[in-house]
């Protein structure tokens, strides 16, 4: 069972992508072939084609496998680990060729967790959209019956992915084109930087924006102020896992120190909440000032008062603000360091993995800005 990425996966994306053709398939099967598109240009859901990737590229390391049963608690002596592939040359081949997949294993998904039933087009996996999960269960059947060459497949989904990559990239570069037209002109006040930012709060999926926000702030002034925040975790992964003590965390520029927290919430802050940040808190150390909850819900003013009342008890100042408040001041603020704020958004948005920020926002924010700048 590899641990690496093997020579003979990288020979065959590389086959793809040398012989390029948008318009010339790898499947002759039209069905199948409709699947994989499908699978792989579904622009919320990246998870389901690691997992076809994973068994794919499992059956092709050893053709003796089942590869039906990527799990190992499933009898017959055929079974593999199908997260352990994912896990290690599936992501490899991610990394190494940009590859527009889960930035994290399928297999922690609801869908496939925990599982120990052969995958069979019979078996009911519980998803959305559905059909992409049934979509996987018969291409897999397809290559269980040797209707299909693994091989194939895979070359057949690494094609796919390039043409979903490529084309993501050609519109977001077209959309920065257009800004680059309005270079030059009278910049954003900041009032009209708060509408094109609270434009793009509205727009569906875009819990990660709040974090990004706050991120971008520092970014363009952290150095005047002597503050600068830490790089940011996974949106996707618990502070649990990461040892976070907030969504975002600020340090002085000298010191490695938590100074300040910011919590993002996408809904109204509750006693609970500061509950369980008061509990952080005594794990991070005297070197806290601040713990801020910043908020695109209303906020409650008993859990306001709440809040207040805790810097008597412990010394640290705890605090809910609301999301587009917050930036309406601190771009006033920082009036002179405005665009410098909306680049810094632009980088952190367009960089963020499609799993926390879908390509349709980032185009949006893009499409937004040049309206507002042309306007």
């Amino acid at each position: 069972m590899p641990d690496s990425l093997s020579p003979h996966l990288s020979e065959l994306y590389e086959q793809v992508a040398d012989n390029f053709d948008i318009n010339t398939t790898i499947l002759t099967d039209e069905v199948a072939l409709g699947k994989i598109v499908e699978i792989c240009h579904n622009i919320r859901n990246r998870g389901v084609i690691r997992f076809l990737m994973s068994c794919l590229v499992a059956k092709i390391d050893n053709p003796a496998f089942d590869v039906r049963k990527p799990y190992t608690n499933i009898s017959g002596g055929d079974a593999f680990s199908g997260r352990h592939y994912d896990e290690h040359p599936v992501q490899e081949l991610i990394t190494k060729y940009n590859l527009p997949t889960n930035p994290t294993t399928a297999y922690l998904t609801p869908a496939f967790r925990n599982q120990n039933a052969t995958m069979t087009p019979d078996l009911n996996l519980v998803g959305r959209p559905p059909h992409l999960y049934q979509h996987a269960l018969d291409l897999l059947d397809l290559v269980y019956r040797k209707v299909t060459e693994p091989e194939q497949m895979l070359k057949e989904i690494f094609r796919q992915l390039i043409i979903f990559r490529d084309t993501n990239e050609r519109r977001i570069n077209e959309l920065i084109a257009v800004l680059k037209t309005t270079k030059g002109a009278q910049p954003l006040s900041s009032e009209q930087t708060v509408i094109l930012i609270r434009q793009h709060l509205d727009c569906p999926n875009s819990s990660r924006l709040p974090t990004l926000i706050l991120a971008a702030a520092y970014e363009a002034v952290g150095r005047m102020i002597g503050e600068i925040a830490k790089p940011l975790n996974s949106h996707n992964a618990a502070d649990s896992q990461t040892g976070a003590f907030g969504d975002v965390e600020i340090t002085l520029t000298n010191d490695e120190n938590i100074v300040t927290c910011y919590e993002m919430k996408d809904k109204k802050v509750t006693k609970n909440d500061i509950t369980v940040a008061l509990s952080k808190f005594s794990k991070i150390g005297n070197s806290l000032d601040n713990y801020v909850f910043i908020t695109t819900d209303i906020i409650d003013p008993l859990v306001q008062e709440y809040a207040r009342e805790l810097y008597n008890e412990v010394g640290v100042e705890f605090v809910v603000l609301d999301c587009i408040g917050f930036l309406r001041h601190f771009l006033h603020f920082f009036h002179r360091s405005r665009v410098e704020f909306l680049n810094a958004y632009q980088v952190l948005v367009l960089t963020e993995p499609n799993s926390s920020v879908g390509q349709p926002l980032k185009e949006a924010f893009l499409a937004l800005r040049a309206a507002a700048e042309v306007g």
